[in-house]
């Protein structure tokens, strides 16, 4: 049975332009019911979409949306900050501390959180929302903490394995909603990527590179690092 078969998800960052995408997707694909968690939830005009108030950056948040939603068959940890500017040593402490809290330690507290919840349910999986910046360090904090949470998903799709638990990391470049309204390449629609995602899932994925962008980036990583990043000097014998 497809995990998003009478699923209940919860969508965090859910206000957002991936996120209701992944609200309205999911009740497509027939799930019963999506919470749908942000720091200030919408009011929606589906009775099967349950707002949710969650900080990911605050316990107390976390453990009350736990105990508010003890029925969760999917997670998607959706929700994220940015940079403006894409140097790492000209980023504030504000900026830093927000994206290291939402991006990297707000996924992974709300996935321990729920992780008993999931544990053993039939269907049951966590969807980690990385970047093709995961393996591509221009932007600074943003893909420090992208980096982090690739590292994050693989541990915890090893430790979740065991009790039936499907963990699925995605990598996307640039989508085309307001956290990249300054961008001018290309970018994917987020309902695009929502269905590249949701079919991974039903097709029992681990990962998902939902474009070419991330392709390419994913395959970088084998390559020499002048190759990778062609503004460095190359190396010199006997330098």
């Amino acid at each position: 049975m497809p995990a998003l078969h009478d699923a209940v998800v919860l969508v965090t960052g859910a206000n957002g332009g991936i996120g209701t995408h992944f609200v309205h997707d999911a009740l497509a694909r027939g799930a019963a019911k999506v919470y749908a968690a942000a720091r200030r939830p919408l009011t929606w005009d589906d009775p099967r979409i349950v707002p949710l108030t969650l900080d990911v950056t605050d316990p107390a948040s976390i453990e009350a949306a736990v105990q508010a939603a003890p029925d969760v068959t999917v997670l998607v940890n959706n929700a994220g900050a940015s940079v403006t500017s894409p140097g790492i040593l000209s980023h504030t402490d504000a900026e830093i501390r927000t994206n290291v809290e939402t991006n990297f330690l707000g996924p992974l507290f709300v996935a321990r959180a729920f992780a008993p919840v999931l544990a053993g349910r039939p269907g049951a999986t966590v969807i980690d929302i990385h970047s093709a910046l995961s393996w591509y360090a221009v932007a600074g904090i943003y893909s420090a903490t992208k980096a982090a949470l690739w590292s994050v998903t693989n541990s915890l799709r090893l430790e979740l394995a065991p009790v039936g638990v499907h963990v699925v990391g995605v990598h996307v470049g640039y989508v085309d909603t307001a956290m990249a309204a300054h961008a001018t390449d290309p970018k994917l629609d987020p309902a695009e990527l929502v269905r590249i995602v949701h079919d991974a899932v039903e097709a029992g994925e681990y990962e998902v590179l939902a474009d070419e962008t991330s392709v390419r980036a994913k395959a970088g990583l084998s390559a020499p690092l002048t190759v990778v990043y062609p503004q460095l000097p190359v190396p010199t014998a006997g330098r």
